[in-house]
């Protein structure tokens, strides 16, 4: 009889699993025999006392973080959610380093798109200071969820000699957590200034590795610099990697069908459809030869330093197929005819330079315009994500969004959606960061960042739903375990500690705790998604709860009753193979045993 899980997944587990299935030799009791990683890797060891690195203070701890796993828990909020009971999206408030450990487990693999928009390390107040030692308590003293004075923002000055290293340690964690929930073919892009864009490179490389490295976006934000600097920048970079990069990684931009149209024709009533021309020389080294035009007698070579694209044997049978022509005259220089229902994909590759894909004043007016006026510093405009999207995602995919800010990645997921009739669903992560308190924000009744988040989304709901569009999303928030703490006899005295023993032998949860809350829990830490679909049942006198993941088509059951019949298996109708979860001190030995006989028991 198994115990349910009741923190996150520990990030090192899945690595160590990869490790074992590439250097079995390499572990030994479950941990990695260094000396024969050495031996088995041979010449690849860099062993040299002097190699290159990228380190900056504070690295250590900051790996760390994110190895300790969360003992948190998300709980729903049906009253601000939309459609709960049959969306898909999913908003989760709180602090992304703690989210992220929750949904590592289930959303392993499963993330096409991650799209970040960190702080940029502009100097002031930095609000993702992380407490190593119980960032759960550091989270929940920020948002006043506990006494304190939930101050816990720090200046990070460009005076202050950890000025990099503070960012770089709160990035750190988050992109090696968030790296292990995207699928193969998936791609992260990061948003960033001048500032750190050359630290960001660095750390990147070094996570994801410099050869799945895809490229960086230059994005035209604003129209001018306002003086500011020596070379007042306009742009800011969207830094492109891929978990394996391949040409499944980005998809690029689809091709209008004004562009088939001006581009595609078909003069000659060819069988195999509209066709464009495309030259058959190239910069690179490769066959040099003549080639003759068959109806004129007319020799041609490639241009001086081109050559020619096939072989000369290749190049006469394409000639003979009509693949290959002399203009559409047929007196011209030899070109290729290329078929448009021959193309891999009806897309085109997106370039470096993105100067006509939104401004940062259009994320202004376009905010403005759903919620209130410069309630949120430099917006990005839906119209830069949703191209994001549209060269990176399939009508089905998970985008995920940890530094949420206004719920932009929302807007942008859902207005793809009704344009190419997509079902892609975001999960969006934000910290209610408050509001400050003499701000356009607190005046218009917004006391934190989350806030603005939620009323946007509702929003754009609201404009983009119809009879026949059914919009919604889920909204969850970080809080403590439904879970008692482990009991600690360190620092209690006898008496302290033998009340908190009776207290586990009472009932593992907490007081007062909600059926609802402590099932997300199970679901989340079991690795099962937040869309999860419950059931509920009345079996006889036992309430249980039938939780299905639609994404995994896997499911369990579950029973939170202080008592339960003996044949409760029976009365649902489960197999052998079927997961059935309730309290561990409702059986006793007998019905344990009967019970794991039946089904896979776990236990609270």
């Amino acid at each position: 009889m198994d115990k349910v899980n009741k923190t996150s997944m520990a990030v090192n587990d899945e690595r160590l699993k990869q490790l074992q299935a590439l250097f079995p030799e390499a572990i030994s009791e479950g941990k990695v025999d260094f000396n024969k990683l050495r031996q088995t890797l041979g010449e690849n060891v860099d062993s040299r006392p002097e190699r290159y690195s990228f380190t900056w203070a504070g690295k250590r701890e900051a790996m760390q973080a994110a190895q300790i796993p969360s003992r948190a828990t998300l709980i729903p909020d049906v009253e601000q959610s939309v459609n709960f009971d049959k969306t898909q999206n999913i908003f989760i408030e709180g602090d992304n380093l703690e989210v992220l450990k929750l949904l590592a487990r289930p959303y392993f693999g499963r993330v096409k798109m991650i799209y970040i928009d960190p702080p940029y390390n502009t100097g002031k107040d930095f609000v993702y200071p992380d407490n190593y030692a119980d960032p759960l308590d550091a989270y929940l003293h920020l948002t006043e969820q506990t006494n304190g004075n939930g101050d816990l923002l720090t200046t990070n000055a460009e005076t202050n000699g950890r000025y990099h290293s503070a960012w770089l340690s709160m990035i750190y964690p988050r992109l090696i957590i968030c790296r292990q929930m995207m699928r193969d073919d998936g791609v992260i892009f990061v948003s960033v200034d001048d500032r750190e864009f050359h630290n960001l490179r660095f750390l990147m490389n070094e996570l994801f590795g410099e050869n799945n490295f895809l490229g960086t976006i230059l994005w035209k934000k604003k129209t001018n610099g306002n003086n500011m600097g020596y070379i007042p920048p306009v742009h800011d970079y969207f830094v492109v990697y891929g978990k394996q990069a391949s040409d499944e990684s980005l998809l690029g931009f689809p091709l209008a069908e004004e562009y088939i149209q001006s581009n595609y024709t078909n003069p000659d009533n060819d069988p195999r459809g509209p066709w464009t021309t495309q030259d058959l020389s190239a910069n690179h080294k490769g066959p040099w030869f003549p080639v003759k035009n068959p109806n004129t007698g007319e020799i041609y070579h490639p241009p001086e330093g081109r050559y020619w694209v096939f072989s000369e044997d290749d190049v006469q049978k394409k000639i003979e197929e009509g693949r290959i022509i002399f203009g559409k005259t047929g007196k011209a220089s030899p070109v290729q005819k290329v078929f448009l229902e021959e193309r891999d994909s009806l897309r085109k590759k997106a370039e470096s330079w993105w100067d006509s894909h939104g401004l940062n004043e259009d994320g202004t007016e376009e905010l403005g315009r759903l919620l209130s006026k410069k309630i949120f510093d430099h917006p990005k405009p839906s119209i830069t994500l949703k191209h994001l999207c549209n060269i990176s995602t399939h009508k089905d995919d998970i985008v995920l969004d940890f530094f949420a800010g206004s719920a932009t990645t929302a807007h942008a997921v859902m207005e793809l959606n009704k344009e190419d009739g997509g079902n892609r669903r975001f999960i969006l992560v934000q910290l209610p960061e408050p509001t400050k308190s003499d701000s356009l924000a607190r005046q218009a009744g917004y006391n934190t960042i989350s806030q603005i988040a939620i009323e946007r989304i509702h929003q754009v709901i609201n404009e983009l739903q119809d009879k026949d569009t059914k919009l919604g999303f889920r909204v969850f928030r970080l809080t403590k375990s439904n879970y008692r703490p482990d009991p600690n006899p360190e620092g209690l005295s006898d008496e302290e500690y033998n009340k908190q023993m009776a207290l586990w032998a009472d009932s593992l949860l907490v007081d007062n705790w909600d059926a609802m809350n402590v099932i997300y829990e199970v679901a989340l830490k079991e690795g099962y998604g937040l869309n999860i679909r419950v059931e509920e049942a009345s079996v006889d006198g036992n309430t249980v709860y039938r939780v299905i993941d639609p994404d995994k088509e896997q499911s369990f059951n579950i029973c939170l009753d202080e008592k339960l019949r003996p044949d409760i298996i029976d009365a649902l109708g489960l197999k052998k193979d079927d997961l059935f979860i309730c309290h561990d001190n409702v059986l006793d030995d007998t019905l344990a045993a009967n019970l794991a006989l039946q089904v896979r028991l776990q236990t609270l």
